[in-house]
């Protein structure tokens, strides 16, 4: 079935008459004899081998005779290139049955191409590939394809290029030449083409390669393609490229033609269907489908590729692209002129152009590997492709020393027969593609042999050990014949000699740097296992070894126009100098570069040879392989990094010695010193470059401007411009070494600490230290380094003489000022925190003192290094003067140098306020490091604040009452007093080992409980001790305190008193004297100002706001009237002193506080004080509490307990009726001495203590709802309401009842369990086993000093601190103790600063209430954060109650987590006059604090001086932490402890 009907189309005459021919011809085949088919076969199956043929070989000379190599043997393989290929046999081919072919459909006309056949003109329009691409997809009919196989689509991809495809057991490789090559016909035939006409394919389509078209493809034969003399240049440009489809004359050949093809003895002879199908000849287009056309061929618009039909295993398809590609010129060889001739180095390029993607992608060999190139160039001139003009006998080397040309590639045109018939031919075993089907991309396959794996390459090419020596250098004169000689003078003898000893030292230095990439550069990237870390490797390389192979690039380029100066002007060279000047040129990109680092590297390479061994043994085994051909001399790597320093200084010599040879008149004498005069200039530059590759150090690191100065410039330049030369290079000297130690902070410190292990510094301080100390030195770093290289560069391009780097100078200035404006303030707290961590950690002063002892740090230690920045400033200053004095008047620096001279002055300035908080800061640090306080008495300051300020610090004298007078100075005291912001402190200071220790003589007194007395008092005589008193001079305490006399007020001993006083539980008054009244009256200014920034300080931060609950409702008779209260009646307004209160929610949402006092209980709304009314006429009420839940409301009045319904004393509708209007007496007969409500086990509870002799006996009641909320079934009788009328109580039932064989004062509910507070402490009892434990534990011994605090102070409550552990507070401290009692923080206590009385908890703080002020302290740290003054303060409701919160956790972030009051009081307001009577009264005044609104200030807010601004809230604290807001927060405090007792856990 024809292709035709396959396709779904209805077949047509032509595809009818078409078939027919393909079947006559397939059946001649057919009809021929089995003998001449099996031989057939035999041929197939020969060629089917040409694919394991060995690598390229050489063909004989005699294969050019005839045409083709006849088999020399029965062994033999016949070539491939001279044997005309046959049509394949059909698959499963029977000699006895006529097989019918379908024939393949024609391709569809383009009816853009209007003739079929190509004209000359395509043909000089594009290349090889173009032609190709034309002839496959142009107008053509395609001829017929095999048997089973399809029209193959034009450049369809796939595995065509590498899967193998077969007809009959013949292989893709072996079964076509190039298409349009002849077949083998002898020199002067009518039929033969020369080689260089042949067109080619490309390997990459395998599907069109395999067409009959390209199996019977003769050589063109028309007369009207036969090359003229005028297009021999357009036959050698487009034939070696041409592949289009050939004439329909072209296949017209003799039958000598066929019968010379293929092995001798084979009988050959198609028939002449055959000829008539090969000189088939389409008479016009075949306009069929014309529809179709622009959809038949999918990949119609693939893109091109010029190598999608080329094979590059194939020797004849490189030798087709070579020829077309390799670039010509005129090449002068011993002075003649050779043109259109190319060199060795051209055809090594342009070879390795072609393959370098076929290396890289299926070899994995790098692109600048040209070894394969070389060997293919080898191959295609052994078979005579190319000549060398002067037909020497070397082999190609891959240089510039011989020129070759083509044989018939001459200018100009000859009918002559060309010389040459074909192309090379064979195979390139090491660019074939793999055998394997199977073999996928990138990966080698199963094979063994697969090109992938690298194993053919390495086999076929020779290692860089095979490239030829560079031969020894020999004497000029005997390389030149004898008469040339003769005529020669002797100084022309001595200069060719001399040029050629310069020669032949190039090449062997151009061999040494091959030798450093060959034997150390490639090994040490491929060392396995690696001798320097992969991640050091390449960082390594790049430090020692440079750009060494930029200068092997440069000396190649040198010698190759030495090499082609040698080969044009041979024997003699007339002129050398403009060859080494212009090569001075391209060396000023390169050589400085390097020779500048080869110190550096040098230095490198030691010191990773010192520290690796690997390193060492590797180099010295690499150093056997250098030794060069005739010397047994090693030499190591050493030498070879230094020979491009050592071969720049060799080239003034030589050029001189040629000069001076030189002839008067040769115009080389002028290009020779002219080199000489650059290369010298170029050793300038490269000794600029070391010094500027030293950064400071070593020797190059200490030249002077003189030293890199030749003499005679020097003397040339005014000795003004001389010093200014001067001052501008040693600015630029000291920018590097500052730019250097600045680098060293971060590789000697910075890295050094990071990397330290075991680490030196714990790792949770270690960045805070890094960032507290080093700080911003980075952005310092970065900012000099752009610096010093705008330096570098404007040295290397005016050096010797620098006209100005003012304006780099004032650039840097303008940008690095904020950096330094950061910086400067910060070095008083970087050297503190060194001082501080070299006192307390000995592995870092161990750290510190080996980096001192480190080459780079030139003996200087850490503090040293940062304070380089703050010296440098001033350093600029002097500098930018010196350079000032020295410049000329029209010289434009001497405007600029005093604008940059005005910015470095102004950022000196800008950066004294920073500096002096800085030091205030390090001050107060330096104080709380040495604060050493007394055992027991140890109080948290809060000094690591990170806005803490230090007022004011001074001495002072105190005289110490009942003191027994010393000898010297009667007991008169020196102290050094201290005033924080928060806390006056007395020292005594005392230096040991050259640290000074402030021992605390007093307690800490807070500000907030501070005031001044008096500072009028006049001055007194300090006494002179009991030796004044031997010499019967009078000078006792009696006189020491009696008053000076205006005469005596000036005597030494004068002292001036003044009077504080502590508010607080172990405070009083103090007297402190002054020496003089100046010191006094600065001290007073002091302590008023910091009183009044506290004051401030203290209402911008305030946790609690006291909300006023009742102002004058609350009246007790004023003290001053000396009579016993009166009890509230009809006549007197008196309550008597208010005892308690609770806030409760009425059933309709309304919000009431009732407020028990001696009179009974009032109730009113919370925010409404006048709405208070007295709802309870009881007397003596001391507790009260709501039981929301169940609407009860209980009262403890005169030691008895009374639950009401809420309803009968606040009614909420006119349908509470219901309620029981008669309360519930819950106690009986016994006295109650307090109750408390809460939760145990989700159960609401009452409990009540009753005392029984010394026992406590406890009640524990449990409310029924059912009978609270049961209606009233008759009304009450007046005893019934008044609480007499039933002795038991029907609301509540009896839960537990226990006693404690001790004195208690409180109860608190847990979850599951009850705390008694009692004598004996905390009492956790278990209500359903009555089993309990006292905490704290305190038996261990070192617990002593805690036991005997707790024995004799009272316990107040008890408060979760947090998950594991709980507060303990006593009447004077607090403890903590963890979950089963043990105390913590090694039983440290805090010390109240009042006489608690009562303690409240609204978490996160505790509320300590005292009779003079309410102490607020966090839970967590104990540190004090408020005080609120007052007078007779009491505590009336501490927030318990159901669901106590003591249970609760705080808030993580410090904040109330509850922002409604939680607790109550009650203080003495002003005096008032009483309604009733003319005496004045007291008004109580009730009150609850509320959490205040954290207070955030953008800015700090101006005081009264300049050190009050550092006392506001900052932006981003809350004020319950009560931070302040500073000018540098960015301060982080040493991470010492708090506080520093001398030999005691207790903290106060």
């Amino acid at each position: 079935m024809s292709t035709a009907m396959l396709s779904g189309r209805p077949p047509t005459p032509v595809d009818h008459d078409l078939q027919m021919l393909y079947d006559e011809v397939w059946a001649g085949f057919a009809a021929e004899s089995p003998t001449a088919d099996g031989e057939i076969d035999t041929i197939y199956s020969t060629y089917a081998t040409d694919s394991e043929s060995s690598p390229t070989v050489s063909s004989s000379s005699g294969q050019y005779d005839n045409g083709y190599s006849a088999p020399s043997s029965k062994n033999h393989r016949p070539s491939t290139g001279g044997v005309r290929r046959l049509p394949p046999t059909p698959s499963s081919p029977s000699p006895s049955s006529s097989l019918a072919m379908s024939m393949p459909e024609p391709e569809p006309y383009d009816g853009s191409i209007p003739s079929p056949r190509p004209s000359v003109d395509s043909y000089s329009t594009g290349g090889a590939s173009e032609l190709l691409r034309k002839a496959t997809t142009g107008s053509m009919r395609r001829l017929p394809s095999a048997p089973g196989k399809g029209a193959p689509r034009p450049g369809s991809s796939g595995r065509g290029a590498e899967s193998p495809s077969h007809y009959g057991g013949m292989s893709r490789a072996a079964s076509y030449r190039p298409p349009g090559a002849a077949a083998p016909v002898k020199p002067g035939s009518p039929t033969h083409e020369p080689y260089d006409s042949y067109p080619q394919t490309n390997g990459h389509n395998q599907a069109l390669a395999d067409s009959v078209q390209y199996k019977l493809m003769p050589a063109y034969n028309d007369p009207s393609y036969a090359r003229s003399a005028s297009s021999q240049s357009l036959s050698r440009n487009t034939s070696a490229n041409s592949t289009g489809a050939p004439p329909p004359s072209a296949y017209r050949h003799e039958p000598d033609q066929y019968l010379a093809a293929g092995p001798s003895g084979i009988d050959r002879r198609p028939s002449e269907m055959l000829r008539d199908l090969a000189s088939y000849t389409p008479r016009g287009p075949l306009e069929l489908h014309e529809n179709d056309v622009d959809g038949y061929w999918e990949d119609e618009d693939e893109e091109d590729d010029e190598n999608r039909f080329v094979n590059f295993s194939l020797l004849s398809h490189i030798a087709v692209q070579l020829r077309d590609k390799v670039p010509r010129g005129t090449h002068v060889k011993g002075s003649i002129p050779y043109p259109r001739a190319f060199t060795g180095k051209d055809i090594v390029s342009t070879i390795q152009t072609q393959i370098q993607r076929e290396l890289a992608i299926n070899h994995g060999i790098s692109t600048s590997d040209r070894r394969a190139a070389l060997q293919v160039a080898r191959s295609l001139q052994s078979q005579l492709f190319f000549y060398e003009v002067e037909w020497g006998g070397r082999v190609l080397q891959d240089g510039v020393e011989d020129v070759y040309m083509f044989l018939d590639d001459q200018e100009g045109g000859t009918d002559a027969a060309p010389e040459r018939e074909e192309l090379p031919t064979g195979v390139v075993t090491m660019l074939t593609k793999c055998y394997s089907p199977s073999c996928g991309d990138e990966v080698p396959c199963y094979s063994y042999g697969c090109p992938r794996r690298g194993n053919s390459f390495v086999a076929a090419t020779p290692g860089p050990s095979e490239s030829p020596a560079v031969p020894l250098p020999g004497d000029w004169s005997h390389t030149v014949p004898q008469e040339v000689l003769t005529q020669l003078p002797e100084s022309e003898i001595n200069r060719q000699t001399i040029i050629h000893k310069l020669i032949s030292k190039e090449a062997q230095y151009v061999q040494d740097l091959d030798t450093v990439e060959s034997v150390f550069l490639k090994p040490l990237r491929a060392a396995n296992p690696p001798v320097i870390p992969l991640e050091r490797l390449e960082d390594f390389i790049d430090e020692v070894f440079g750009n060494i192979l930029d200068l092997r690039e440069c000396n190649r380029r040198l010698l190759e126009v030495m090499y082609v100066r040698q080969r044009e002007q041979s024997p003699v060279i007339q002129r050398i100098g403009d060859v080494f000047l212009s090569a001075a040129a391209e060396f000023r990109l390169a050589y400085p570069i390097y020779i500048g680092h080869h110190p550096l590297a040098e230095k490198r390479m030691k010191e990773e040879m010192d520290g690796n061994p690997e390193l060492r043994l590797f180099l010295e085994h690499c150093s056997r392989q250098t030794s060069r051909s005739g010397d047994a001399m090693r030499f190591d790597l050493k030498h070879f990094l230094n020979r491009p320093a050592e071969h720049l200084q060799k080239y003034p010599v030589l050029l001189e010695a040629i000069y001076h040879e030189t002839a008067e008149g040769n115009p080389d004498a002028d290009y020779l010193m002219e080199a000489v005069g650059a290369i010298r200039n170029l050793q300038s530059v490269a000794q600029l470059r070391t010094f500027q590759a030293a950064m400071g150090k070593g020797t190059p690191g200490k030249w002077e401007w003189h030293d890199l100065v030749a003499e005679d410039v020097r003397k040339a330049l005014p000795k003004e411009e001389q010093k200014r030369q001067s001052i501008i290079f040693e600015l630029i000297k000291g920018e590097m070494s500052y730019v250097k130690d600045l680098e060293n902070i971060g590789v000697m410190y910075v890295e050094g600490l990071r990397a330290a292990r075991p680490p030196i510094i714990a790792p949770d301080r270690l960045e805070q230290f890094i960032s507290d100390v080093f700080h911003n030195f980075a952005d310092l770093h970065a900012h000099h380094l752009k610096l010093v290289q705008k330096f570098h560069e404007i040295q290397r391009e005016q050096h010797p003489t620098i006209r100005s780097v003012t304006a780099a100078m004032f650039d840097a200035a303008l940008n690095f000022r904020d950096v330094y404006m950061e910086y400067i303030p910060n070095y008083p707290i970087a050297a503190y925190r060194i001082d501080d961590e070299m006192a307390n950690n000995p592995d870092f002063k161990t750290f510190v003192d080996s980096c001192v002892r480190h080459p780079d740090a030139h003996r200087l230690d850490m503090k040293n290094f940062i304070n380089r920045p703050i010296p440098r400033l001033l350093r600029y200053e002097l500098l930018l003067k010196g350079i000032l004095d020295e410049t000329a008047q029209n010289h434009d620096d001497r405007k600029e140098i005093p604008q940059v001279l005005e910015v470095i002055k102004a950022l000196g300035k800008d950066t004294e306020p920073g500096v002096v908080s800085a030091k205030q800061k390090v001050e107060l640090w330096r104080y709380n490091s040495n604060f050493v306080f007394k055992p027991g008495e140890a109080v948290d300051m809060d000094l690591l604040d990170p806005n803490r300020s230090l007022i004011f610090a001074g001495k002072v004298i105190r005289q110490p009452d009942n003191t027994i007078p010393t000898i010297e100075w009667s007991g008169w005291t020196e102290l050094f007093v201290v005033l924080f912001d928060n806390y006056l402190v007395m020292t005594k200071p005392k230096e040991r080992d050259g640290v000074t220790k402030y021992h605390v003589n007093r307690r800490p007194i807070p500000l907030d409980l501070l005031t001044l007395v008096n500072f009028t008092d006049p001055p007194t005589q300090r006494g002179t001790g009991l030796l004044r008193n031997l010499r019967g001079e009078r000078g006792g305490p009696e006189n020491a305190v009696g008053n000076l006399t205006p005469e005596s007020a000036g005597d030494s001993r004068a002292v001036y008193p003044w009077t504080i006083h502590h508010n607080g539980r172990l405070g009083g008054a103090q007297i402190l004297f002054s020496e003089s009244t100046q010191a006094r009256s600065e001290w007073k200014q002091k302590l008023e100002e910091a009183l009044g920034i506290r004051k401030v300080v203290q209402e911008s931060n305030r946790v609690f706001e006291v909300e006023t609950l009742s102002a004058d409702t609350f009246l007790v008779p004023s003290v001053a009237i000396g009579t016993p209260s009166p009890q509230w009646n009809q006549d007197t307004s008196y309550t008597g002193k208010v005892t308690c209160s609770v806030p409760f929610n009425t059933a309709d949402g309304r919000g009431l506080v009732a407020i028990g006092c001696a009179e009974g209980v009032w109730i009113g709304f919370r925010h409404d004080p006048r709405s208070m009314r007295r709802v309870l006429h009881l007397k003596m009420v001391t507790q009260c509490a709501m039981l929301d839940e169940f609407g009860i409301f209980l009262v403890l009045a005169d030691k008895s307990l009374f639950a009401y319904h809420i309803e009968a004393l606040v009614p909420s509708s006119p349908h509470a009726s219901h309620a029981s209007q008669v309360p519930q007496k819950l106690n009986g007969t016994k006295d109650v001495h307090f109750f408390t409500v809460g939760t145990l086990h989700n159960r609401t509870l009452v409990a009540y203590m009753k005392k029984k002799g010394l026992e406590s006996v406890f009640r524990v009641l449990e409310p029924v709802a059912d009978k609270i909320n049961e209606r009233v079934k008759a009304p009450a009788g007046l005893g019934s309401r008044l609480g007499f009328r039933s002795t038991k109580s029907e609301w509540f039932r009896v839960y537990r009842d226990f006693f404690l064989p001790s004195e208690s004062f409180d109860l608190y509910f847990l979850k599951a369990k009850v705390v008694i507070l009692c004598t004996k402490g905390f009492e956790i009892m278990d209500l359903n086993h009555f089993t309990s434990v006292t905490i704290p534990l305190r038996d261990e011994a070192h617990l002593s000093h805690l036991s005997k605090r707790c024995d004799a102070c009272r316990p107040i409550g008890m408060f979760r601190s947090n998950e594991d552990g709980f507060l303990l507070c006593y009447n004077e401290f607090g403890v903590y103790v963890d979950k089963h009692g043990e105390p913590r923080r090694n039983g440290v206590t805090i010390e109240w600063e009042g006489n608690a009385e009562k303690v409240a908890l609204h978490q996160p703080y505790i509320l300590l209430f005292g009779s003079r002020f309410i102490e607020i302290r966090n839970i967590e740290t104990g540190r004090l954060v408020q005080i609120i003054p007052g007078n007779d303060i009491r505590c009336l409701w501490d927030g318990r109650g159901v669901g106590s919160t003591i249970v609760a956790t705080p808030n993580p972030d410090g904040e109330p987590t509850v922002q409604e009051a939680q607790v109550h009081g009650v203080m003495n307001g002003d005096l008032m006059s009483s309604a009733a009577r003319t005496s004045r009264a007291a008004a109580q005044h009730v009150f609850e604090l509320i959490p205040t609104i954290p207070l955030f200030l953008p800015e700090p807010v101006p005081g009264p001086s300049a050190s009050q601004s550092q006392y506001f809230t900052r932006p981003g604290l809350s004020g319950s932490q009560s931070q302040y807001y500073g000018q540098n927060s960015s301060y982080s405090p040493p991470p010492q402890s708090p506080v520093r007792a001398s030999g005691s856990n207790s903290w106060r």
